[in-house]
């Protein structure tokens, strides 16, 4: 079995980073803050020497917003670089399972927003069983949850990894994507709450996340598995 590992630019934006994979009520995506730039004090001007010691100020004041600067980018790098560690060792894990059972597939390692992203793909060797995803996508959450454990296991640190078998979720989400806009365009006309059919901890963020951009609300009700999203116009 051939492996490849690929590793897109770098998109790393601070949205919807804690937000769990089983959201239980969301009106807006969970979003990382930056922390605020370090306010600066109004400058108290001296009669005498007045330009040296604002430009003394000034060149204080610039070091000060530079350090919180580089700061910041050291932390974005940090946790990028951690995310790039999950994902090569979701690879390893993968890559030894599908030898154990003799599956062919290769890797894609990458980065999406603030959680690594592994996806098993067709391979000149053969395509992907696309038993491995499952009715429902069943087998795949399943498979995901256990390459989490084992990053835990490696790393120490709890795993928000997205796995993907053979494209299934970036169809399903496109296919989530028209749902969630047909049904909002629904709501924005009647100005009355409408419910979905009931979806995956994935599924519904992805419901979430378009409902928010349209700037309407959405909360999921009902229990695992019938649990559903519910979007209703803003106040």
């Amino acid at each position: 079995m051939s492996e490849q590992r690929t590793e897109d630019s770098e998109h790393v934006t601070d949205e919807a980073a804690a937000v769990s994979d089983t959201p239980e009520t969301v009106v807006s995506s969970d979003v990382d803050t930056t922390e605020p730039a370090t306010d600066v004090a109004d400058e108290s001007l001296i009669e005498r020497d007045e330009d040296e010691n604002e430009g003394a100020d000034s060149d204080s004041d610039s070091d000060e917003r530079a350090g919180d600067e580089g700061a910041t980018g050291s932390r974005r790098g940090g946790r990028r670089a951690q995310l790039v560690r999950e994902g090569e060792v979701a690879a390893d894990f993968l890559e030894t399972l599908l030898d154990i059972c003799d599956l062919d597939g290769d890797l894609d390692v990458d980065v999406d927003g603030d959680r690594a992203a592994v996806s098993i793909v067709d391979s000149e060797d053969g395509r992907v069983p696309r038993r491995l995803v499952g009715p429902d996508g069943q087998v795949l959450d399943a498979l995901q949850e256990l390459t989490r454990l084992a990053v835990q296991s490696e790393t120490g640190e709890r795993s928000r990894l997205m796995l993907d078998v053979a494209g299934h979720r970036a169809e399903r989400r496109a296919a989530l994507v028209t749902i969630a806009k047909e049904a909002i365009a629904k709501v924005k006309d009647s100005g009355e709450s409408t419910s979905l059919s009931p979806m995956s901890a994935f599924e519904r963020k992805v419901v979430h996340d378009e409902v928010l951009a349209a700037g309407l609300v959405s909360e999921s009700e009902g229990s695992e598995p019938r649990r559903y999203v519910v979007i209703a116009p803003t106040a």
